[in-house]
Formats: C-alpha cells, sequence, structure tokens
C-alpha cells in the first residue's frame, strides 16, 4: 500500500501523462521537449511539469478560485525554475 505522498506524486504525474497524450495543453508537450532537448530525463522533465500542475492547484485551494490556464502556462514557461 502506497502512503500519502507516494499515491499524490503519482496522481500528479498521471495527470503531466495525460496532458502529453492528449496534447492538451499543446504547450505541456512543447514544454516537456524542450526540457528533455535541454537535457533532463524524461522523468524528471514530467516531474517539472508537474511541479507546475502543483503551483497551480496550490493557488486555486488556498485562493478559492478556478483554474488560471494563463498563470500555468506561465509556470510551464518558466521551468525548469517555480516561481
Amino acid at each position: 500500500m502506497e502512503n500519502g505522498i507516494a499515491r499524490v506524486n503519482r496522481l500528479i504525474l498521471e495527470v503531466v501523462t495525460n496532458q502529453l497524450d492528449a496534447n492538451k495543453p499543446p504547450q505541456t508537450r512543447e514544454t516537456f521537449e524542450r526540457l528533455v532537448g535541454q537535457g533532463f530525463a524524461e522523468e524528471d522533465a514530467k516531474h517539472l511539469i508537474g511541479s507546475a500542475v502543483v503551483a497551480e492547484m496550490r493557488a486555486v485551494v488556498a485562493e478559492s478560485r478556478p483554474f488560471n490556464e494563463k498563470r500555468f502556462l506561465e509556470l510551464l514557461k518558466n521551468l525548469p525554475q517555480i516561481a
């Protein structure tokens, strides 16, 4: 049985994989390819994209507001650095 952190990590990576598979938003695929092109391993690139997912989810919860795609895309654009 996986612990809570491992489960959350798996679910975040599932979100990233779903975005990549669906090419929605296409910026997720672009970011993935850019990061791999910069020398990041595919798994590390997925984790970095996952950190953008988590950052936007935190903002949604903390501010009780809907998902902000513009902010999420800006987070992707700034990877590997997260603001």
